[in-house]
């Protein structure tokens, strides 16, 4: 899959017929054009072929690696369309001239004069749609919107009607010119969103500071950072201490205190004092490269609607170029006393105003902005269509531990048994969990606050749900929940402990137990109120004990929640959940949520302390492990959703009011033109407002 840049193409029905046109060729197993920030996804084995059907199919656009995307998106300013304003003031001067001699060129033999000013003006400002039309005609593409202006300026040429042929051509030129910065304008907000790329790295070298761009940098160098400077990778901070801004990467406005042995992530603006950072992941895997690649290809999966609007647009415009023809043919044949310059004259104006551009332009616009808007909040979502999804979820299922708590786990308490010290019990559960990565055994080796010597441990067995089996010096050590007690038949008088527990047993007796405390997450109530404000069902699914998630689920007034699960449990309990209109979305963050996470209708994660599993797995990714990101993000999926309707209704409304105007008499072609390019640029900057708080 490889990302290039197209050149030239300033037309949205432009690039759907390109896609159109790729995605047939045998060698393509995957193309999606994107109009929005004129790049094409695609997966081939011959890119030469590629280029050469998109010649075919439009002429003037052409096919760039993706590192000139900055240049190209720049595009479509007033200063970088001289040539088009130069072009329509010389047409619009003619016009004038025309209107006002028009009387005196018409005495002129044959009205040559007056034809040379109307054709003159017409083709300057024209001439472009016009040769575009007459290349698609040649190959055979016969109904796009250059047709529908060729066709119809022409007509009125036929029925005498010149300065109105040469209005329309002008008007719809110009109108093209404002859609085109309007859009421009789009693609340079959403570039500034992602314009968070770092430029260089200064490589540690010995006593040597070296500059160096960020992909060549390796995992393990040392890299500086000063004040006012990017972080350019992924790293832990090995000397000094900062205040950082996130906004790039979390959308939180409040710096962030940064020290000795704290991760960062690339893309944060170091504010302060001088960081020494040890590089954990190369830029290709860092945390900048992924938003930038998440929100860059985002549009690549199309939402039903923009699919819809594609296809409508395929077959729409035959049907209203028939229409027309028949609307100039049949009533002079059978109504009493209708003539057909009259009716030509009616059709020609329906030709005008049922030009698709505002839908094909608005709709998918909505939805990039859409996705940028999302991105500026933290929040990566990784298609317009799950931007659609998440308008109909109706139920949100969170895990527990990192996702409404904090994942930030102490040893609060140690109660022994049997003879067992606190020293003793704290040992043992050390050498049980020395090996894993959990929260909760990290906090349980936090605790003991002593290396533990490997080489004295013997064998180590996890029993998923329940805990760890190790030997280690002669000794048979079980540390686990309750369930594992009864699995190994321990004899125990502690089953129902409130808090997170681990129970501990040597050789078949019964040591003691751990409470690890675990803290709800800040935001994490007013986030499950907010929710169930919208009239959403909330539900909490976690492997912990059933005593820890009833005491979470009552403080945070769930709807429900279900205990002591396993990985497979969990997948079985949204399953149940599925089905029917609405949908349902997770949210998780550990590298066990991954099967659910990819089960559920949206899939979403927390991404700043998230597995990469979790990542990659999930439709939505919230970068800063915050609950509320939830409801936001519903609510900017919401309001895009509102938007694209609203660009849909209005332009369908707007544009059969005045095709039923146009066959009743009751409106003209300036009225029509104006009717149409007036619904494109309203349908746009509604669009852009999605970007807007």
């Amino acid at each position: 899959m490889k990302k290039y840049q197209l050149k030239n193409l300033d037309c949205a029905n432009c690039a759907a017929k390109i896609e159109n046109g790729v995605a047939k060729l045998s060698k393509v197993k995957f193309v999606n054009v994107n109009f929005a920030n004129l790049s094409m996804t695609i997966e081939t084995d011959d890119i030469e072929l590629v280029r050469q059907k998109i010649r075919e199919l439009e002429p003037d656009v052409e096919v760039t690696d993706n590192d000139t995307a900055p240049q190209l998106i720049a595009k479509s300013e007033l200063a970088e369309n001289r040539g088009t304003l130069i072009k329509a003031g010389v047409a619009t001067a003619l016009l004038v001239l025309g209107l006002i001699f028009k009387d005196a060129l018409a005495q002129t033999p044959y009205h040559l004069a007056e034809y040379a000013v109307f054709v003159a003006a017409w083709l300057i400002s024209g001439w472009k749609v016009i040769a575009s039309a007459v290349r698609n005609i040649i190959k055979g593409r016969v109904f796009d919107e250059q047709f529908l202006m060729t066709v119809a300026t022409l007509g009125a040429f036929a029925i005498g009607e010149m300065p109105e042929a040469v209005a329309v051509m002008l008007f719809y030129v110009v109108g093209e010119l404002f859609q085109d910065i309007a859009v421009g304008r789009s693609r340079k907000s959403i570039k500034a969103l992602l314009e968070i790329k770092p430029e260089f790295a200064n490589v540690k070298q010995g006593t040597e500071i070296r500059k160096m761009s960020p992909e060549e940098v390796q995992v393990g160098d040392v890299i500086v950072v000063k004040a006012g400077e990017k972080v350019p990778l992924d790293g832990t901070v090995l000397e000094g201490s900062s205040f950082v801004d996130t906004a790039a990467l979390t959308g939180e406005s409040v710096p962030r205190k940064v020290n000795a042995n704290d991760e960062i992530m690339a893309g944060m603006i170091n504010q302060s004092g001088l960081l020494t950072i040890q590089v954990n992941k190369t830029f290709g895997e860092s945390s900048i490269s992924k938003i930038l690649e998440l929100v860059e290809n985002a549009t690549a999966r199309k939402a039903k609607t923009e699919k819809f609007i594609t296809t409508f647009a395929k077959y729409y415009t035959p049907v209203v170029v028939i229409g027309a023809l028949l609307l100039a043919v049949l009533p002079p044949l059978f109504i009493a006393g209708a003539t057909f310059s009259e009716w030509i004259y009616r059709a020609l104006v329906v030709l005008v105003i049922s030009c698709p551009c505002a839908l094909v332009i608005s709709i998918p616009l909505g939805y990039f902005g859409g996705v940028g808007r999302a991105s500026k909040h933290g929040i990566l979502v990784k298609g317009s269509n799950f931007l659609d999804a998440l308008t109909h979820v109706r139920t949100v299922v969170f895990d527990k531990t990192g996702t409404l708590t904090q994942g930030e786990f102490k040893v609060s308490r140690v109660v022994t048994m049997n003879g067992y010290d606190e020293q003793q019990l704290l040992e043992y559960a050390a050498i049980a969990e020395s090996g894993s990565n959990h929260p909760i055994a990290q906090s349980i080796l936090e605790a003991w606050g002593k290396p533990v010597d490997a080489a004295h441990i013997s064998t180590v067995k996890e029993i998923s749900g329940h805990g760890v089996v190790a030997t280690a010096n002669g000794n048979t050590i079980l540390a686990g929940n309750d369930k594992l007690l009864h699995r190994e038949l321990i004899e125990h008088d502690s089953c129902d402990v409130e808090g997170t527990v681990v129970h501990v047993a040597v050789d078949k007796t019964y040591a003691g137990y751990l409470v690890i405390a675990d803290r709800i997450k800040d935001d994490a109530a007013e986030a499950i109120r907010q929710l169930r404000k919208r009239g959403i069902k909330t539900v909490m699914l976690t492997g912990d004990e059933t005593s820890v998630a009833q005491s979470v689920a009552a403080k945070l007034q769930l709807d429900s929640y279900y205990a002591e699960l396993l990985p497979e449990d969990k997948v079985r309990h949204i399953e149940a959940l599925l089905g029917g209109e609405h949908k349902v979305a997770f949210v998780g963050d550990g590298i066990n949520d991954a099967p659910v996470i990819a089960r559920a209708d949206v899939g979403m994660a927390m991404g700043a302390l998230g597995s990469d599993a979790a990542i990659e797995t999930a439709d939505v990714v919230l970068m800063t492990d915050s609950p509320a990101k939830v409801v936001d993000a519903l609510d900017i999926a919401g309001k895009t959703r509102r938007i694209v309707w609203q660009n849909i209704i209005f332009a369908l409304g707007v544009k059969g009011i005045f095709i039923l105007l146009g066959i009743a008499g009751m409106a003209n072609m300036w009225e029509a033109v104006f009717g149409d390019m007036g619904v494109a640029l309203l349908a746009v900057f509604n669009s852009i407002r999605v970007l807007r708080e």
